[in-house]
């Protein structure tokens, strides 16, 4: 056919369905013969979502599920149900199974972490919370309650706020603190943005809250922030 005639037009591309590939290509069957291990993202989804729509297999659907998140995960992580919804092929039921497994993921990693383990350095209290607090969208401010063996008896959340900001109150951290008899205590919070560099509001909520554990006689060890991949120390930068 002549491409130069105003009638031409390409041919529509014909998708297969799950059952219509080679069986190599099919998920299921591809991980059954060689194992899950060579399984790319979106095939890890398809198995795990397992349907399509018509016209829409589900290989198709988490491939564009990736590819809308650019291929990570971890922009994937800060979907919220909605959002999740809101994408071709993806209802209430699948968008309810993306986040019950992306939060499986977050709890495998969290397992490493030995719950009797002294409290040494400020990159523990990192791994500790990377995986809870680094790759949310809205900032939290956590407190860990420490023994006099430096050992974690307590991760108390103080605050939830938006992208940019959170509220804290020291009386409040105080008292709950105290209320778990606290030899030593430790703040963390995320910053959604990815920046490791302290705000003003950072600086300030460290210092009141270092006079009052002072008077209160408690040990103030560190204020870590966390992102997904870094965190800086107040501690390790001498500032406490």
């Amino acid at each position: 056919m002549d491409r130069n005639n105003p009638h031409y037009s390409l041919p529509t591309q014909v998708v297969k369905t799950v059952k219509e590939m080679d069986e190599d290509q099919q998920p299921r069957e591809k991980a059954e013969k060689y194992g899950v291990g060579v399984l790319s993202v979106p095939e890890l989804w398809a198995i795990l979502l397992r349907t399509g729509t018509p016209g829409y297999p589900v290989t198709e659907l988490c491939r564009d599920l990736m590819r809308r998140n650019d291929g990570s995960l971890h922009k994937l992580e800060r979907r919220s149900k909605q959002e999740l919804c809101d994408l071709r092929g993806i209802g209430e039921m699948k968008a309810i199974q993306i986040l019950a497994a992306l939060e499986l993921i977050k709890r495998y990693c969290q397992e490493d972490i030995p719950d009797d383990e002294p409290i040494r350095s400020s990159n523990q209290i990192f791994e500790r919370l990377r995986h809870k607090i680094g790759n949310l969208d809205h900032e939290e401010i956590w407190m860990l309650v420490l023994n006099r063996q430096n050992k974690v008896t307590k991760e108390i959340k103080l605050t939830s706020g938006t992208t940019t900001a959170t509220v804290f109150d020291t009386k409040t951290a105080m008292k709950m603190a105290l209320l778990e008899n606290a030899e030593s205590v430790i703040l963390s919070h995320n910053h959604p943005s990815g920046t490791l560099n302290p705000s003003s509001q950072d600086d300030k909520i460290t210092r009141d809250f270092q006079e009052a554990c002072k008077f209160m006689g408690v040990r103030f060890l560190d204020h870590v922030i966390v992102t997904s991949k870094g965190f800086y120390s107040y501690n390790d930068n001498s500032r406490l």
